[in-house]
This record gives C-alpha cells, structure tokens and sequence, in this order.
C-alpha cells in the first residue's frame, strides 16, 4: 500500500488509534515526533494547504482552550510562528504520502486519499477522549 510519515504527539489516544486504522488498512508507517521535529514556516505551511487558519490549530492545546490564543484572529504568519515556538499548538496529525501533506485526520479524507476502508466512515478520531468525556460529565452541584 502507502508509506506514510506520521507526525504525532507521543502518548495522544487519538494518535494511537488512527495509526493502527491506517496500519490495518495496510499501509505502512513511518512516526515522527511532531513537537520535536526541526519545522521551519515553509515546511509547516505545505500541511495545511488551503485550510483557514484557524483548522490548522490543536483545538485541545492549553493555551487555545484557555483563550488566551485565538486561531480565529490570526493570520497565516502569526499562527506560524506561534506553532514554530510552541508545536503543541499544531493540529495533529500531520501525513505526508505519496507527495502530498496533510492535517487532522478526517476518515473520509483520509480514504480518498490513500484508502482506510469502510469502518470507519463515522468514526470522530480527532477529539480528545478526556475532553468529550468533560464534556459528557453530568456537572455537580
């Protein structure tokens, strides 16, 4: 099948679960280090293609979720540099396979990409477990 580069953050669930998708769908796997790979701004901005800036952000970072950094009022070259100085900001995953990059893990994407299979067509893999779990808790009174 694909080689694919695979950067992740060490120990994400998520991370973990769209590699063995991707493994059983018989590609191979080559995972990198997302918050120690050597980015620079033109390789970071060949991810995100076309995206609005705001998709390129991990919307589970502490500083997002805190507010005090907001994708949405950001340009391309501030939202880089931010991810540059701090890579935990950076959505994740990112793939590079067959000469083309990509961010987030979108299943149907994914599939017409490079082909996941069927069993995944509904599956959410880039929410974090603990936050819908959060999200999900009845609140006490």
């Amino acid at each position: 099948m694909t080689n694919v580069i695979f950067y992740e953050k060490p120990g994400c669930a998520n991370n973990t679960k769209q590699k063995r998708l991707l493994e059983d769908a018989g590609h191979s796997l080559s995972v990198r280090n997302l918050l120690t790979e050597p980015w620079t701004s033109e390789r970071l901005l060949g991810f995100f293609g076309d995206k609005p800036v705001a998709e390129w952000f991990n919307k589970a970072a502490p500083r997002v979720k805190s507010g005090e950094v907001n994708p949405q009022g950001l340009d391309a070259g501030a939202a880089i540099a931010l991810m540059l100085a701090e890579p935990l900001l950076i959505r994740r995953p990112l793939m590079e396979a067959d000469g083309a990059r990509s961010v987030g893990f979108d299943p149907a994407h994914v599939d017409a990409w490079i082909g996941l299979g069927p069993k995944t067509a509904d599956a959410d893999l880039e929410t974090c477990r603990r936050e819908a779990a959060k999200a999900k808790a009845p609140a006490l009174d």
